[in-house]
C-alpha cells in the first residue's frame, strides 16, 4: 500500500526525551503500513544511535540514518526529505510528541482540501504556542484571511510533490530561524493550507533541564542575520503594500519588540541586553518602513518607536514599569445551570499589586512621534487602552494539566468603566464574563478526558495579551475547598474546585473522590423500604441518569439504579431496587459508579452508610470505624511518608 506520510524526525542527543516521541510515533491510529517514520541521526554521541537501531529492528515503518553531525536541524530534515516515500511528510521534534490521531487526521483533513500544507493544533507543555490560530478549523487559510504567520516552526504537514516542484529545502549548517525561512516560503507559495484545530496534534516540550535548541542563548550578530533571510522571503514573494507591511510585522513583533519588554528584558545580564537591543536596532532601521510599526498595538508601537530611536536607556526603563503590570481575576460565581457549569468573573489590570487607573476623557490623536519620556509613554498607553476599551476582549480557556491543550469557552463579555475618587478624572477599566462550560462539548466539540483542568482567562487589553489563572479565592476551611457540587453530565463526573494552596478554579473529570461529597451522605439520609432504596446526594444533574450500584459484604452484587433530579433543585435522588432475597445475612458496604463507561470497567465512589442484613430485614447503619490499632498504624504509615519525602528532598538540595 502507498505510504500516506512520512514522518521525519532529526535526531540529536535527546536522552531520555526520545522516549515520549517514539511511544506516540507507533501508536498512530493510522495504520503501520499507511506511515512510515525516518529517524535522522545527526552525529549524536550518547545511547540514542542503539536505542533508534533497537526500534527499526523491532518495527518495519521505522528507518534510522546515521549521518556526520551537521551543527542544527536543517541538514536532518533536508535528508529526511530525500529518503521519504509518502504522499505527505510531517517533521516532528525529538523531544515532542505527537497526538494518537494526529497522522490521521491531518492526512484526511489534507487531502478532503487539497492542503500543500496541514498545520494542526499545538499544544505547548513549558512553553508558548500560538493560539489565535486555533479558535476554529480553517480548511483554506492563508497568509491574509488567517493568523498564519504566527506559527513557524517547521511542525506541520506537508504534501511532499509540492516541496519537490518548488524546490523547497531548509537552510543547512550551524544557523538559526531555518525553520521560518521554510515555512514562510511554503505559506506563501501553497495553492492551499489547511487549519485543523479540532484536535491536538503537536506537543511541544520544554525539557526539564530547559535544553532545547530553541531555549538557548544566541549570538545577536548571526541570529539577525538569519532572520533577515525570512525577511527576504517576505519581500520576495508579495508586493509593497499593507500585506507585506501585516507579514513582516511578526518578525519586527515577536523577535525584536518582545525581546526588549518587561521581564523578558530584564533577566537577561546588562552586557547582553545591550548587544541584543543594538543588533535590533540596526534591523528595524534598515528593514521596517513606517507602515510595519504602524499596525502594532500601542505598547509594542512605544517600544519599536524607542528601538527605532536608538533609546535603550527609556526601552529598560518602560521594561521596568510594564514589568509591574499584572492582572487581577475575581470569580464572581460558579453554578450549574441544565447540566452546564456558568464561571463568572471580573479581571483588570494592576499595577504594583494596585487597580490600574485611566484619565476619564482621553483627548486628542496619538502621535505617531517617540514618546518624550518613560511617563509620556505610560500615558500614551492608558490614553490608547480607553480608547479602544471597547473592543478589548477577555476569554476563557479550558486547559488540561496533563498535556496543557486548552479550549476557548463561550460567553458573554461586558465592559464597565469605574470612576476612581470624588472628581472623576480617573477610571478603572473592569472586564466581566459569563462564561458557559458545557461537559458534553468544552473541549472543541467533544467531552474532556479524564483528569484535572485548569481555567485561564486571556485579556487583550491596552496593547496587552496576557493570560494568567481564574482566582485566587478565599474559600475557608479546606473541607469547602469545591466551588459548586459535582455534576454528572455526558457521562462524567464533573467537579469544580479551589486548589490548594493557591485557590485558583479547577475542573476534576472523573477524578475526583472524596471531594465529590458522597461522604458527606449519613446513615439518616438513606432509607430502606421493603426493597427500595433512596438516598439524597449532593449531585447536579440535568436529568434522569443510570447508574450502577455495588454491595460488597459475604459476596459482591452490582445492581443497576437511577439518580433523578430533585424537586427543589438541591441535589440528586438516588433509586435502587435492592436484590433482598440474594443478600446474606452481615454487613454490606455500598459504593456508586454516577457515570458507568459502556466500554470500560466502572469507576465506584465509596458511601459512608451500610446495609446490615439480618433477622429483622435490612437496616441502615453506620459501619464500624477503624479500631485504635489500625489508626495508630495509619498514623505511622504517614509519619514514615513524611520522613522519607523530607529525606529525600534534603538529598536533592545536597546534590545540588
Amino acid at each position: 500500500m502507498p505510504v500516506k506520510v512520512s514522518v521525519i524526525v532529526p535526531v540529536y542527543n535527546p536522552g531520555a526525551y526520545i522516549e515520549d516521541c517514539i511511544a506516540s510515533l507507533l501508536r498512530q491510529s493510522l495504520p503501520p503500513d499507511e506511515y512510515e517514520v525516518l529517524f535522522v541521526d545527526d552525529g549524536s554521541t550518547d545511547g540514542t544511535p542503539a536505542r533508534l537501531d533497537a526500534v527499526a529492528a523491532e518495527h518495519p515503518r521505522v528507518t534510522v540514518v546515521h549521518q556526520e553531525n551537521s551543527g542544527w536541524s536543517g541538514k536532518p530534515r533536508n535528508v529526511g526529505i530525500a529518503a521519504a516515500e509518502g504522499e505527505y511528510v510531517m517533521f516532528v521534534d525529538n523531544d515532542d510528541y505527537l497526538g494518537d490521531e494526529a497522522l490521521e487526521r491531518m492526512y484526511d483533513y489534507g487531502v478532503a482540501n487539497d492542503a500543500d500544507v496541514v498545520v494542526g493544533k499545538m499544544a505547548g507543555k513549558g512553553r508558548g504556542v500560538p493560539v489565535e490560530l486555533f479558535r476554529r478549523n480553517h480548511p483554506r487559510a492563508t497568509v491574509e484571511n488567517a493568523p498564519l504567520i504566527d506559527s513557524l516552526t517547521p511542525h506541520k504537514m506537508f504534501r511532499r510533490k509540492f516541496l519537490d516542484d518548488i524546490g523547497l529545502r531548509f537552510p543547512e549548517g550551524r544557523r538559526r530561524l531555518e525553520d521560518h525561512v521554510f515555512v514562510t516560503e511554503a505559506y506563501l507559495r501553497a495553492s492551499n493550507v489547511s487549519v485543523l484545530s479540532d484536535y491536538v496534534c503537536y506537543y511541544h516540550v520544554r525539557r526539564d533541564d530547559a535544553s532545547n535548541a530553541g531555549f538557548q542563548r544566541f549570538d545577536p550578530g548571526g541570529y539577525f542575520k538569519n532572520l533577515r533571510e525570512a525577511l527576504d522571503v517576505v519581500e520576495e514573494y508579495t508586493e509593497p503594500g499593507p500585506l507585506r507591511d501585516r507579514l513582516l510585522r511578526r518578525w519586527l513583533r515577536n523577535e525584536m519588540v518582545e525581546r526588549m519588554r518587561g521581564r523578558r528584558l530584564l533577566k537577561l545580564p546588562v552586557d547582553y541586553r545591550r548587544e541584543l537591543f543594538d543588533e535590533i536596532h540596526k534591523v528595524a532601521v534598515e528593514r521596517f518602513g513606517p507602515g510595519v510599526a504602524a499596525g502594532l498595538p500601542p505598547t509594542q508601537r512605544i517600544v519599536a518607536a524607542l528601538i527605532a530611536a536608538d533609546r535603550y536607556e527609556d526601552v529598560v526603563a518602560f521594561a521596568e514599569w510594564e514589568a509591574s503590570v499584572a492582572l487581577r481575576a475575581e470569580p464572581a460565581g460558579v453554578r450549574w445551570e441544565d447540566g452546564t457549569l456558568r464561571v463568572d468573573f471580573a479581571v483588570e489590570y494592576t499595577v504594583g499589586g494596585e487597580p490600574m487607573t485611566f484619565p476619564s476623557d482621553p483627548a486628542g490623536t496619538p502621535s505617531a512621534d517617540p514618546p518624550r519620556d518613560v511617563a509620556d509613554a505610560i500615558s500614551r498607553v492608558a490614553a490608547d487602552s480607553v480608547a479602544r476599551f471597547h473592543t478589548a476582549t477577555a476569554d476563557l480557556l479550558l486547559r488540561e494539566r496533563a498535556t496543557s491543550a486548552q479550549y476557548f469557552q463561550p460567553g458573554e463579555v461586558t465592559r464597565e468603566i469605574v470612576p476612581v475618587g470624588d472628581n472623576g478624572e480617573r477610571v478603572r477599566l473592569v472586564l466581566r464574563n459569563s462564561a458557559v462550560v458545557d461537559p458534553a462539548t468544552a473541549a472543541d466539540g467533544v467531552p474532556p478526558g479524564a483528569g484535572l483542568w485548569d481555567f485561564f482567562l486571556r485579556v487583550k487589553l491596552g496593547g496587552w495579551t496576557k493570560d494568567c489563572r481564574l482566582g485566587p479565592v478565599r474559600p475557608g476551611p479546606r473541607r469547602d475547598r469545591t466551588a459548586a457540587s459535582a455534576g454528572v453530565a455526558a457521562g462524567r463526573v464533573v467537579l469544580p474546585y479551589w486548589t490548594d494552596p493557591h485557590a485558583n478554579l479547577a475542573l476534576a473529570v472523573d477524578n475526583a473522590d472524596k471531594r465529590v461529597g458522597l461522604g458527606n451522605v449519613s446513615a439518616e439520609d438513606v432509607t430502606v423500604t421493603r426493597d427500595r432504596l433512596r438516598a439524597p446526594l449532593p449531585l447536579h444533574l440535568p436529568g434522569n441518569t443510570d447508574v450502577l450500584l455495588r454491595l460488597t459484604g459475604p459476596a459482591r452484587h452490582e445492581i443497576p439504579g437511577t439518580l433523578s433530579p430533585s424537586p427543589d433543585g438541591s441535589g440528586a435522588l438516588l433509586e435502587a431496587v435492592l436484590p433482598v432475597a440474594d443478600l446474606e445475612r452481615g454487613l454490606w458496604r455500598i459504593a456508586l459508579s454516577p457515570a458507568p463507561p459502556a466500554d470500560a470497567e466502572p469507576r465506584f465512589l465509596a458511601l459512608p452508610p451500610a446495609l446490615r442484613v439480618g433477622g429483622g430485614g435490612v437496616q441502615v447503619v453506620r459501619p464500624p470505624g477503624p479500631s485504635a490499632v489500625q489508626r495508630l498504624s495509619r498514623g505511622a504509615r504517614h509519619l514514615l511518608g513524611r520522613v522519607r519525602r523530607k529525606a529525600a528532598s534534603q538529598v536533592r538540595a545536597w546534590r545540588t
